[in-house]
């Protein structure tokens, strides 16, 4: 699960671009504890959601030209030109140049051959998120994509990522993890579109999954605050409870309660 004890090639931060930030910051407030507050009147509408005192996401709110609300994941990078250039040698796409952020860090946003948006982050001042792991932040991320095989070699060759197969009842689950951290250092996993069915037709992608207390009380609140159940409440053995939902804007994301580790 991640931390903010953030090492190169794993995320390092997590923000939306939704077509009404107003509603966004209720929905998630309400939800997951979260409070936006803006990050000043030259960061262009941008801001960020705060959990207890620290920053848990970031957000502001973009027009339909820019691309339907969705979350995007930021991986650490020591070097934004670097990892652009070796992305694009591994057939992956620069969506947004390397652009310096005040001086709290550099950011690019890409996609990898399939059509998966992600960002980096290169930081500077910022390292990232404040608060990760912990009920209401981001905790897993999850890569929905139709060549498996292919997504783990673009990652490797952009961020050095290594995977790994754990095997489960009824199949093997790909885990993902920086270069040379062990299975403790794992952070997200991928899974071929294919083998889920409820992702089929919504293209690659990566999906951020936020730590909560009880899965069957917020699936039960997003309902109620106009948000949409992709996947059900679906107990995952020695792994916990999950559901995936959408926000009232369409914005994906999941939510897991873990099961406790067996000795």
């Amino acid at each position: 699960m991640l931390t903010t004890r953030f090492v190169n090639g794993a995320p390092n931060w997590i923000d939306i671009g939704t077509s009404d930030i107003g509603r966004a910051s209720a929905f998630y407030g309400a939800l997951l504890g979260w409070r936006f507050e803006s990050a000043g009147p030259d960061a262009g509408g941008y801001g960020f959601f705060r959990l207890g005192g620290g920053i848990a996401a970031g957000g502001m709110q973009t027009t339909p030209e820019q691309g339907p609300p969705s979350w995007t994941v930021y991986f650490r990078s020591p070097d934004a030109e670097t990892t652009c250039g070796a992305a694009e040698r591994a057939h992956g796409r620069v969506l947004f140049p390397p652009m310096e952020v005040r001086d709290q860090g550099t950011m690019a946003i890409l996609a990898d051959p399939a059509g998966a948006p992600f960002g980096i982050w290169q930081p500077a001042r910022l390292q990232g998120l404040e608060v990760a792991g912990a009920p209401g932040s981001l905790c897993w991320v999850e890569l929905y994509t139709p060549d498996e095989a292919a997504a783990a070699a673009f990652y490797h060759a952009a961020l050095g990522l290594e995977t790994s197969a754990v095997s489960f009842p009824g199949g093997a689950y790909t885990r993902v993890r920086p270069a040379g951290a062990g299975e403790d250092g794992a952070f997200g996993g991928v899974v071929p579109s294919a083998d889920a069915p409820t992702e089929a037709g919504a293209g690659a992608y990566w999906l951020p999954y936020f730590a909560v207390v009880d899965v069957d009380a917020v699936v039960g609140a997003a309902r109620e605050l106009g948000g949409a159940v992709r996947l059900a409440a679906t107990d995952i053995e020695d792994v916990g409870r999950i559901a995936r939902l959408a926000d009232p804007d369409g914005a994906r994301f999941a939510v897991i309660s873990t099961a406790p580790r067996r000795a």
